[in-house]
């Protein structure tokens, strides 16, 4: 049976899990899953945040369930994975939006704050996709193929302006950018060795989505962000739900091992 193009955006039945679901853009990449038909499985550190996550979810009546744990932990996931199978017998999406560090400039930060990035972004997302790989496998002969997104950064391809940023404490760290950028090429990696298989390897990027608190700070930093996108505003948290749908979904079931740009045009400059 031909299913529509509206239908190919939903995830009726399929089972997602999402890291880092209790940040900044966490929750609206929560409700955009949940909302197309999913159960979606949330992760992040903070239990009670998540429980919190899931009933508001939940009280929308969609599907939603807890998987709090730190995500670097490699024997929390491996148990996360198996009570997956075990509740579910699938994986068909993973979204991996986790991040760490802190706002900084170049001079503020160690080894260890860098370390700690890349190990949430880049080894966590390895270790994440490894220990999923036989339930990504399973479920892509149920569909039309399973679904990995990595969210990464515009700061991934392109380096912070650091004149935009003035006291509003929201400096991006150096080490944010070289660990989004590893993201996106174990993306293309990824990608391309499980192509055949039916599992897509995608990158989302998100621009200027500006965390209230430093406008707060600094009430001339929305206006200096709003100058460098070409579209000449900052982006709205649930802009990013319909190219997340579209990438976790059946409608880009011939798209792999891209970065898809949600940032206003910032880094078409």
């Amino acid at each position: 049976m031909q299913v529509s193009a509206v239908d190919k955006f939903r995830l009726n039945g399929r089972v997602c899990l999402l890291t880092g679901a209790t940040g900044h853009l966490g929750p609206f990449m929560a409700e955009a899953l949940a909302s197309a038909g999913a159960h979606v499985v949330l992760n992040a550190k903070n239990r009670d945040k998540v429980e919190e996550l899931v009933s508001r979810l939940q009280t929308k009546n969609w599907q939603a369930s807890s998987a709090a744990f730190d995500i670097t932990d490699e024997a929390a996931l491996h148990t996360c994975i198996q009570a997956i199978e075990r509740e579910h017998g699938r994986l068909d999406v993973i979204v991996h939006n986790a991040t760490a560090g802190r706002p900084a400039t170049f001079g503020e930060i160690g080894s260890a704050d860098f370390e700690q990035v890349y190990r949430v972004n880049v080894v966590a997302g390895f270790q994440l996709l490894k220990a999923a790989l036989p339930l990504l496998r399973k479920s892509a002969q149920l569909t039309a193929g399973s679904s990995v997104v990595n969210i990464s950064s515009m700061y991934g391809s392109v380096s912070p302006d650091p004149s935009i940023y003035g006291n509003s404490g929201a400096n991006n760290p150096p080490s944010y950018g070289p660990a989004k950028a590893g993201m996106m090429q174990l993306t293309r990696y990824a990608a391309c060795h499980l192509a055949a298989e039916k599992i897509r390897v995608n990158c989302l990027s998100p621009g200027p989505f500006p965390v209230q608190k430093y406008l707060d700070q600094d009430p001339e930093f929305a206006a200096r962000l709003r100058e460098k996108v070409p579209m000449r505003r900052t982006g709205e948290p649930c802009e990013l739900q319909g190219p997340l749908l579209f990438l976790a979904s059946d409608a880009s079931s011939f798209v792999t091992g891209i970065n898809l740009p949600v940032d206003g045009g910032w880094t078409a400059w």
